[in-house]
């Protein structure tokens, strides 16, 4: 059958139709250990009876009122994440490219309200993904994501990941930020260590700029962190974050300090959906079992136990595995063998796991998931590097 949709995606025969925690059900059926978690959007699983109470008792009372009134249930989110974070405000969006798209506005106009609009232009890390808004595919600097479209837009410049003489080189009379991952996703789970996030803190304070840090996929308790700047010791000035802070129901938000908003005055910025009730009740929800201090402890932990049980794999399976990547769960293989047939493999033997650049495969599976779903998604790994083994094999003979 033909499909109305518009063809952008490479989408597998899969449809499920449940989810009960880390596991999805096909409309057969059939059960696959999501180790994706919707790309890193289900942090709490699926079906979590906090998440489906808390949009269920609001969805009966209001969903929609605008930014034209108050909204108690994002004052009081706005409140939790800035008690939790080392931002003063936050303005919600709907998605993670419209958080960045506002924390790009945001740290143009707070130069420009100081009196210096010609400081527009971002340093952006090469192998960054920012969105797939015109602003954002030009930040993240793909070409693949940029062809097509037109000029690019103009004011970011991409230095190479980690090279600071590179990233001091490029500062100019117009250079306002500098905006980066401190894990990043997309790009292949390539981690910022510590010592280098403090280092490119260092650089924006020397030359008076704006550190914007992009958490769209990291925060949220991915790494075991609230947000994964927090073990450097250092702090943005604006930060992005969106895929789990609504556990699944779409929701974004731009955090900054008093300071970096300040240029964000009465209209300069808006939203019709962001900060809507059914969101802000979700994403208060998310917070309540986040913020317990037992949830991400936890979540370390079994960011441990997995890597252990991968470097494990890794030692038996050299072939295939090259290396491990990654913080508390927010991890990545590097192939020696395509990713997109590893991908295949794994899901052969109902097990979900999601590409990346660099030829990574990256795993995400939702927070709650549990120790023995850790060792079954391992197992279902292993059974993958055994399949590509012996499918690389049986093509040596035949070739010879």
């Amino acid at each position: 059958m033909t499909s109305s949709l518009l063809p952008v995606f490479a989408r597998s025969e899969l449809s499920f139709e449940r989810g009960d925690g880390a596991w999805l059900t096909t409309r057969e059926g059939e059960r696959y250990l999501d180790f994706g978690a919707g790309i890193a959007v289900a942090s709490l699983g699926y079906s979590h009876p906090h998440l489906v109470a808390a949009l269920t008792e609001q969805a009966g009372k209001l969903w929609h009122s605008s930014n034209l009134h108050r909204i108690p249930e994002g004052e009081r989110l706005a409140k939790r994440l800035t008690d939790a974070s080392f931002a003063d405000v936050v303005f919600f969006t709907n998605s993670g490219a419209e958080a960045n798209e506002a924390a790009i506005k945001m740290a143009r106009k707070y130069h420009a309200a100081k009196g210096h609009s010609e400081r527009f232009r971002v340093i952006t890390i090469e192998g960054a993904f920012h969105g797939r808004t015109l602003a954002t595919i030009a930040a993240g600097g793909q070409q693949k994501y940029i062809d097509g479209f037109g000029p690019k837009v103009d004011g970011f410049d991409q230095v190479p990941f980690g090279d600071l003489a590179a990233t001091e080189t490029a500062i100019g009379p117009e250079t306002a930020a500098i905006m980066l991952e401190p894990i990043q996703g997309e790009g292949g789970i390539r981690v910022m260590q510590s010592e280098l996030l403090r280092a490119y803190r260092a650089l924006c304070d020397k030359h008076g700029l704006m550190l914007v840090m992009d958490e769209v996929q990291s925060g949220v308790g991915r790494t075991g962190y609230l947000f994964a700047y927090e073990p450097s010791g250092i702090s943005p000035d604006i930060m992005s974050v969106a895929k789990g802070i609504g556990g699944g129901f779409p929701m974004g938000a731009c955090l900054a300090t008093h300071e970096a908003a300040s240029g964000m005055t009465l209209g300069s910025h808006g939203t019709t959906f962001g900060g809507n009730p059914l969101a802000m009740s979700v994403g208060n929800a998310v917070l309540d079992v986040l913020l317990d201090p037992e949830f991400l402890p936890r979540v370390k932990l079994l960011g441990l136990s997995i890597k252990q049980r991968l470097a494990a794999l890794k030692d038996a399976h050299p072939g295939i595995i090259a290396e491990i990547r990654g913080e508390g769960l927010m991890l990545g293989l590097r192939l020696t063998t395509p990713n997109t047939e590893f991908v295949a493999a794994a899901r052969r033997h109902h097990l979900l796991v999601i590409a990346a650049g660099d030829n990574v495969v990256r795993l995400l599976p939702p927070l709650v998931v549990t120790e023995a779903e850790v060792a079954d998604c391992c197992r279902r790994l292993e059974a993958a590097c055994v399949d590509i083994e012996a499918a690389t094999a049986e093509s040596r003979r035949g070739a010879a």
